[in-house]
């Protein structure tokens, strides 16, 4: 197998356990303080009411049974016999440890083979007793944590409602990885007002910051959001194929060779989709792939170290 242009998560893992390890999302229900009203309502401009979850605490799907219906799915179709546990929907630190506690442990004792727990959370979501539950169970198992920044400028955290700045960020991770446990950071590549520079510029404060993985995201426009409105009213014009994967494959450049890529391009709900209709072309990977291995660009390329 040919090696990647970029440090792929997969491989990662593979590396760590000897095997394939696959990722199972679960939705834990729990909600965000940027639409509950703590911070803010409404949430972040490109959030809808699912908030990037698969619904099914409101189908009233347990956290057990959710992941042993997903085992046995990617068990099949990836052959995969081990297991990292994902909960993504809204803000999974966002309750009191007594019942982020009773979460996870149902979680790594849902099925045989979990290796892990990934946390999908809010910087602002984050205080000493979450952070020291966490690093308790760092010290058991594969433990990261998944913080939204979305963008290094704190003019588009505003831009686009995220509810904090990026001061918020820096002390969550910075907290976190001194806790031992791994940070991945989602960011979001075309978001409203932003330069091709300010994204570079995310980039390399990703870089300076010693962040473990990261997520790219694109910008898709989702049903029921105000980017939606922005969107219908001409206020926000999608990015093409083109220009994502070109963007892409700078924002790697700028990146230190030994983070972890978790994610380079989103995955959009179909019924939920409004904009741009490539988003849901899975050849937008291979295109990236392809685009770095043409030019013989590497993650890493541009990084002054």
């Amino acid at each position: 197998m040919t090696a990647l242009p970029y440090r792929d998560f997969n491989a990662y893992l593979r590396d760590r356990f000897g095997e394939r390890v696959q990722k199972i999302i679960v939705d834990a229900g729990l909600d965000c303080p940027n639409r509950d009203g703590t911070v803010a309502r409404g949430g972040c401009i490109y959030c809808n009411r699912r908030g990037s979850g698969t619904g099914n605490h409101a189908k009233g799907l347990s956290i057990t049974e959710q992941i042993r219906v997903g085992s046995r799915f990617v068990a099949r179709r990836y052959k995969a016999r081990k297991f990292l546990i994902y909960f993504q929907s809204f803000s999974n630190t966002y309750a009191p440890v007594p019942v982020l506690r009773r979460l996870y442990d149902e979680a790594l004792g849902a099925v045989p083979g979990i290796v892990g727990l990934s946390i999908g959370t809010r910087p602002d979501c984050v205080d000493k007793a979450v952070l020291d539950l966490l690093g308790d169970y760092g010290r058991r198992t594969l433990m990261w944590v998944e913080y939204g920044l979305q963008s290094a400028h704190d003019e588009t955290l505003r831009r686009i409602n995220r509810g904090h700045d990026v001061a918020c960020f820096r002390r969550a991770a910075a907290e976190t990885r001194r806790r031992g446990i791994r940070v991945c950071a989602h960011v979001i590549l075309g978001l409203p007002g932003e330069s091709r520079g300010e994204m570079m510029e995310t980039a390399k404060a990703l870089a300076e910051m010693g962040i473990d993985a990261v997520k790219i995201h694109l910008l898709y426009v989702v049903r029921g959001t105000a980017l939606e409105r922005m969107y219908r009213t001409g206020a926000y014009q999608c990015l093409t194929q083109s220009e994502y994967v070109d963007l892409v494959c700078e924002f790697l450049e700028h990146l230190p060779p030994k983070v972890v890529i978790q994610r380079l391009t989103g995955d959009p709900h179909p019924d939920e989709l409004v904009a741009p209709d490539w988003a849901r072309d899975r050849s937008t990977l291979n295109r990236i792939r392809e685009t770095l291995t043409a030019a013989h660009r590497f993650q890493g390329g541009r990084y002054g170290g």
